[in-house]
């Protein structure tokens, strides 16, 4: 049975191109800097937004096409109707990879032992979907905030019965992605934050929240897990306040922690916005901070005070994004995920592939300038011109500590240097950036 039979697989007719289902900018094949765009932008479909959410929302009910999800009294025929709409999609769309929640591939049985064997066993049949395919796991993740145990967290819940649940939990998804081949493992802390501080002891729910991340890490190493382990940032949402606030939040949490050399950050766009600062600045500090891991891809609507989850369109975005990236040596064993999710009235199944090639293209659009951007040098020439005092004797012998408060104060009663402003150009720069971002 096909779930899209109207759609076939879906390719590059370049950028003339008026057909619809067709990638106008996304040419996997071909190369920029030395590697394809495939190799170069590892994007990977999410199956929550894409197969398992009807299109509701707090004020109505689903109002989507999925005939995938009328399994009737049996949840685990309607998880494995789901799993085979969901790699005909990703096949058709010609995506290499996907990521999932445990509760979204396997529904949760009357006991935790039943939810480890629904889970499990569609675990199997992901794996066959995967040989048949070859589509891949950029990353698996547990859901910890959906079920009403976790209405006070995870890990920071005040009762550590649900501490151990949640641990039971991530013990079973990561031993699946790692049994499914799976390059990385996300901890994304829904519901790891508060409500009010008039209930919650600060101190004792950031040391749960440690314990638990490093217990994370002892676990990966004991089952021999060599994927990249992913903390996502955001700053809201379930919670009035959520612990992992944004790159800088999560990297001061890792310091504290230990935890430095065994997490990096899967960044979304959205969530940069929720928390005040835009996608480049999130991506940039990560990278200036040896913690960028992947992307979750989409957008936010600035006017909008909540998660939209809206599919990227921004091609300067996309190119600031990729510059920072692709000077960086790029994804790893990341990638970009589109977490992102259709309008609860695009009820038509195949506008489910607008939005991801819309997507795909935006990006392919962005890797394509910032790989110019990149061999031009504009940019990167401003910024070393303005730092080069830094690469100069007095720079070099302040950073190499040769110098202190005294020799510095001597230094400039002696050669009074001039401290005129240079310019910052950055009017200049961003008219370098309007140029090669189209």
């Amino acid at each position: 049975m096909s779930f899209f039979p109207d759609v076939g697989t879906i390719r590059y007719k370049g950028p003339e191109s008026t057909e619809p289902l067709a990638f106008r900018y996304y040419d996997a094949d071909a190369e920029v800097l030395g590697k394809t765009m495939k190799e170069h932008l590892r994007f990977a479909v999410c199956y929550w937004h894409s197969f398992d959410a009807p299109g509701s929302d707090v004020f109505g009910t689903g109002t989507w096409d999925r005939p995938w999800a009328n399994g009737g009294a049996d949840p685990m025929a309607a998880a494995r109707e789901k799993l085979a709409a969901g790699f005909e999609f990703i096949a058709k769309l010609t995506v290499p990879y996907f990521c999932f929640h445990d509760r979204d591939v396997a529904p949760e049985g009357a006991t935790l032992a039943e939810t480890e064997r629904n889970l499990l066993a569609i675990g199997e049949d992901i794996a066959r979907e995967m040989e048949r395919t070859g589509i891949k796991l950029l990353w698996g993740t547990a859901n910890l905030f959906g079920h009403p145990r976790y209405a006070a967290g995870a890990a920071t819940n005040p009762n550590p019965e649900v501490f151990a649940h949640a641990a039971a939990q991530v013990k079973t998804a990561l031993e699946l992605t790692h049994a499914l081949g799976g390059e990385n493992y996300v901890l994304w802390g829904g519901r790891e934050g508060y409500d009010t501080l008039l209930n919650t002891d600060l101190k004792r729910e950031s040391d749960q929240l440690g314990r638990f991340m490093q217990m994370v890490v002892e676990h990966k190493h004991e089952i021999g897990f060599t994927g990249t382990l992913l903390i996502e940032p955001k700053p809201c949402e379930p919670t009035k306040h959520q612990y992992d606030f944004d790159s800088a939040a999560c990297y001061a949490f890792l310091q504290k922690y230990g935890l430095t050399d065994e997490f990096k950050l899967n960044i979304e766009c959205n969530h940069a916005t929720l928390a005040g600062h835009t996608f480049q600045h999130e991506v940039a500090y990560a990278i200036a901070h040896g913690i960028f891991g992947s992307i979750d891809a989409n957008r936010g609507d600035p006017q909008n005070g909540w998660d939209t989850d809206q599919y990227p369109n921004s091609v300067e975005e996309a190119t600031l994004v990729l510059y920072e990236i692709l000077r960086a040596g790029g994804l790893g064993s990341g990638g970009f995920n589109f977490d992102a999710k259709l309008r609860r009235q695009s009820v038509a199944r195949e506008d489910l592939f607008h939005g991801h090639i819309g997507g795909m293209d935006t990006l392919a659009r962005g890797l394509r300038n910032a790989a110019a951007l990149i061999q031009s040098g504009e940019l990167s020439r401003h910024v070393a011109e303005r730092y080069a005092g830094w690469d100069d004797d007095l720079g070099q012998r302040i950073l190499n500590g040769e110098m202190d408060f005294g020799t510095l104060a001597r230094h400039v009663h002696t050669t009074n240097p001039d401290l005129s402003p240079v310019s910052g150009r950055q009017e200049l720069l961003e008219n370098v950036v309007s140029r090669f971002a189209r």
